[in-house]
C-alpha cells in the first residue's frame, strides 16, 4: 500500500525545506524529498544554498576579508599584526563545518516538526502521485498527496566554450573547494556569482580577471550604484573586462601543473588570457529535467522555468513550484517566501509575496544591496521621481570603523513621497537593506523615515539623511549648490 501524504514536497533547499516545516506546523502531515548528496557522499539538506552556494561562499567571504584586514589594514588601528599567514586548510575546514551544523539543523527541525525526510529523487506522476527513489535502490516506491510543491532548485549553466574539467575549470560549487591559492585566476562572467568569488580569492592572494559579455556592469542593479562598486572593485585590483566574449579555452597540462588559455573577443578583437584556475559563472538553470513524466502537463519556458501564477501555483490543480524553479530571480529568502505562502494556501489562509520589495545583495566587500525601483527604471516608465543620497564618507561610524566607501541613496515619488527605491555600496549593506524592505512594505515616504529617530552613532544614520536629502534637508551634507 502506498505511503499517503497532505503534503509532499520535492526539494530540500531553503524554499523547500521551509515549505516543508510550514506545511507541518500547519498540521498537514508532510514528506520532504530531497537527492542532495555532500562531498561526504552522505544526505543533505539544504539544496546548493547550504551545501555549495551561499553559506560556503558566505563563510570564505567573512574570513578572507579578515586575512586581508590583517594584513593590509589593522595597522592603521594600532594594532601590530607582524608575519599574517594564511592557511587556507583551516580556513576551508571553518567553513565545512559551518555547513555540516546548518545542514544538521535542517535535519534535526525535520525530526522536531515529524516531517519524513525520504532521501533519494523525486518525479511527478498524474493524479498527485510522486515516484521516489531511494538512494541506492533500483525500484522506485510510489507516494502521493493531496498537494504536492516543486521545489528542485536550480544548477550552474554549463558552457561549450569552457567545459568544466576536473579541478581545472570549475563551477561556483568547485571554487569553493580549491586546496591553494591560484596564482591567477579567470572567471567567466562578472554578475553577483563571479564578484563575490573573485573577491573572496582576490583577498586571498590572487591575481583575478573577470571576462563578463554584456557591456553594462550590474545593469540589475541602480546605475549609480554600479558605477560606484565597478571603480570601488577596480581599485582593489579585480580586472573586469565588460564587452568581453569567450570564444574558446584550452588546458594545457605539464607534469602536475595546468594553465587554461583562454580565448575570447572584446572590441571586435580576438585576444587570450593564460591562468591557473578558471571559474564558469554564467548563470544557473531551474532543475527541471526529468522532474515529472512526459504525461504531465507542466507549462515550462524557453529557460526550463515552470509557468506558475501570483500564488506559485502551476497548471495542475493542487501541483505548486516555487524559488529557482519559477520566475522572479534566484535568491534563497525569496524562495522560502514563497514557500510560507504556499503552505498557508493550503491551508486556506491568506498568503501573498510582494515582489516589489524583494532585496538583492551582492556579499562582496563594499556591499551592495538594493530593493524596489532602480533610477533607471523609473525614467523608462516615465514616473516623475525625487532622489536623496548620502556618503558613509560623512557618517561618524563608517569613519570610527575605518569602512567609508560607498554610499545610500533613496527614490521617491514625486507626488506621493512613497519610497520606491532604495539602493546602497558600503559596509554592513547586507543589514542595512532590511530598514528599506520594511520601510517600503509598510509604505512609508521619505518623509516618514526623515521623521524617525536613528541611534547615533551608527551606519543606519546614513538612510536616515539619504531619506531627508530626498527634500534637499540633509543635516550633514552641505547644501547642495544653486544652478
Amino acid at each position: 500500500m502506498k505511503e499517503q501524504y497532505d503534503v509532499i514536497v520535492i526539494g530540500a533547499g531553503p524554499a523547500g525545506y521551509v515549505a516543508a516545516i510550514r506545511c507541518a506546523q500547519l498540521g498537514f502531515k508532510t514528506a520532504c524529498i530531497d537527492r542532495w548528496i555532500n562531498k561526504n557522499k552522505k544526505p543533505a539538506p539544504g539544496g546548493t544554498c547550504l551545501n555549495a552556494g551561499c553559506i560556503p561562499s558566505k563563510a570564505l567571504l567573512e574570513s578572507s576579508s579578515i586575512y586581508e584586514h590583517a594584513r593590509l589594514h589593522v595597522k592603521s588601528h594600532g594594532v601590530q599584526a607582524n608575519d599574517v599567514q594564511l592557511d587556507l586548510k583551516t580556513m576551508m575546514s571553518r567553513k565545512d563545518k559551518i555547513v555540516s551544523e546548518l545542514t544538521m539543523g535542517i535535519s534535526g527541525l525535520f525530526k522536531a516538526n515529524k516531517i519524513d525526510w525520504l532521501q533519494g529523487s523525486g518525479k511527478l506522476l498524474s493524479n498527485k502521485q510522486v515516484e521516489f527513489t531511494e538512494h541506492g535502490k533500483k525500484k522506485p516506491k510510489i507516494t502521493s498527496a493531496e498537494n504536492i510543491i516543486l521545489a528542485t532548485g536550480s544548477s550552474s549553466v554549463e558552457f561549450s566554450a569552457a567545459p568544466l574539467e576536473n579541478n581545472t575549470i570549475v563551477d561556483s560549487s568547485g571554487a569553493l573547494e580549491f586546496t591553494s591559492v591560484p596564482e591567477r585566476l579567470g572567471i567567466i562572467g562578472a554578475g553577483v556569482i563571479g564578484l563575490e568569488l573573485g573577491s573572496v580569492w582576490r583577498c586571498l592572494g590572487s591575481e583575478v580577471i573577470l571576462l563578463e559579455a554584456q557591456d553594462c556592469f550590474l545593469n540589475m542593479a541602480d546605475e549609480q550604484i554600479s558605477k560606484g562598486a565597478l571603480r570601488e572593485f577596480t581599485r582593489q585590483g579585480l580586472d573586469i573586462r565588460l564587452g568581453a566574449r569567450v570564444l574558446s579555452s584550452d588546458v594545457s597540462t605539464k607534469g602536475k601543473t595546468s594553465k587554461v588559455i583562454v580565448n575570447y573577443q572584446q572590441d571586435n578583437q580576438s585576444s587570450s588570457i593564460t591562468v591557473d584556475k578558471l571559474i564558469v559563472a554564467i548563470g544557473r538553470k531551474p532543475n527541471t529535467e526529468n522532474l515529472f513524466t512526459k504525461e504531465i502537463d507542466l507549462n515550462l519556458d524557453n529557460m526550463g522555468a515552470v509557468h506558475v501564477d501570483d500564488q506559485c501555483r502551476t497548471t495542475i490543480p493542487g501541483v505548486y513550484a516555487i524559488g529557482d524553479m519559477v520566475r522572479g530571480p534566484m535568491l534563497a529568502h525569496k524562495g522560502s517566501e514563497e514557500g510560507i505562502m504556499v503552505a498557508e494556501l493550503i491551508a486556506g489562509q491568506h498568503a501573498e509575496v510582494n515582489y516589489d520589495t524583494i532585496p538583492s545583495v551582492i556579499y562582496t566587500h563594499p556591499e551592495v544591496a538594493w530593493a524596489g525601483k532602480t533610477e533607471q527604471a523609473l525614467k523608462t516608465s516615465g514616473i516623475e521621481y525625487r532622489s536623496g543620497t548620502f556618503p558613509f564618507l560623512a557618517s561618524g561610524r563608517a569613519k570610527a570603523s575605518g569602512e567609508t566607501t560607498g554610499m545610500v541613496k533613496v527614490l521617491a515619488d514625486a507626488t506621493t513621497d512613497r519610497v520606491l527605491g532604495v539602493h546602497m555600496i558600503g559596509q554592513n549593506c547586507s543589514e542595512l537593506i532590511g530598514q528599506a524592505v520594511i520601510a517600503m512594505e509598510l509604505g512609508a515616504s521619505s518623509e516618514d523615515i526623515a521623521l524617525t529617530m536613528f541611534a547615533h552613532p551608527t551606519l543606519s544614520e546614513a538612510f536616515h539623511e539619504a531619506a531627508l536629502a530626498v527634500d534637499k534637508r540633509a543635516i550633514h551634507l552641505p547644501p547642495p549648490r544653486k544652478r
